[in-house]
């Protein structure tokens, strides 16, 4: 019997999306490590009643033989597209981020950001199901108390768009992370646009 363990990722039942591809066929059972949507690979352990194999770069490939014995390969991406053309059609969409932002100490968008919440919610209407996370944030002006407060107000403020949009309340997130993750790192009480913002991500 051939054991997969994720070393980083969640494994799924064809790990697509960490991304494994498994392929039995005689004599072998072939183990692929796909790349994620950054380029990057987890890992993943094979294991048998001979031992254990790790993979951990992209294409790479671990074989396992009739009896157990391991062995690795490299493949590639053409390689894998030709072998496996429905297993990577189940792939899901990589997410999608947006980056909005406000008027200075109000969750109101700028007009600029407007425009670019229209091409979220676009983007976000032709996936199929998923769900959206909206992180706010703020610059370092203000109580640290206050940016927390405004900092999940722009973010309730943009799940509120999307839900009148016709999106389901439930699948949408909204979090507010004040001033702690600066875009642009700045000295206290500096005004800093790019800071006051909310982070979109469509899954």
């Amino acid at each position: 019997m051939t054991h997969l363990t994720p070393i980083r990722h969640t494994l799924t039942g064809l790990f697509l999306g960490g991304v494994v591809l498994l392929a039995a066929c005689a004599p072998a059972t072939r183990v692929t490590l796909l790349p994620q949507a950054d380029g990057q690979a987890g890992a993943v352990e094979v294991t048998t009643g001979k031992g254990t194999q790790r993979i951990d770069q992209p294409y790479q490939v671990a074989e396992v033989g009739r009896r157990g014995d391991l062995s690795l390969d490299l493949t590639t991406a053409e390689a894998v597209r030709e072998r496996h053309p429905r297993l990577l059609a189940l792939q899901p969409l990589a997410p999608e981020r947006f980056t909005l932002e406000f008027e200075p100490g109000t969750s109101l968008l700028t007009q600029a950001s407007q425009a670019q919440l229209e091409e979220a919610i676009r983007r976000a209407l032709a996936r199929i199901g998923g769900e959206i996370v909206v992180t706010g944030h703020t610059d370092r002006q203000g109580t640290l108390e206050a940016n927390d407060t405004l900092s999940l107000q722009r973010a309730q403020a943009i799940r509120a768009l999307f839900i009148e949009r016709g999106f389901r309340a439930e699948l949408i997130e909204a979090v507010g992370r004040g001033e702690r993750e600066p875009l642009v790192p700045t000295d206290d009480d500096v005004d800093e646009p790019r800071n006051r913002r909310a982070d979109v991500e469509v899954r």
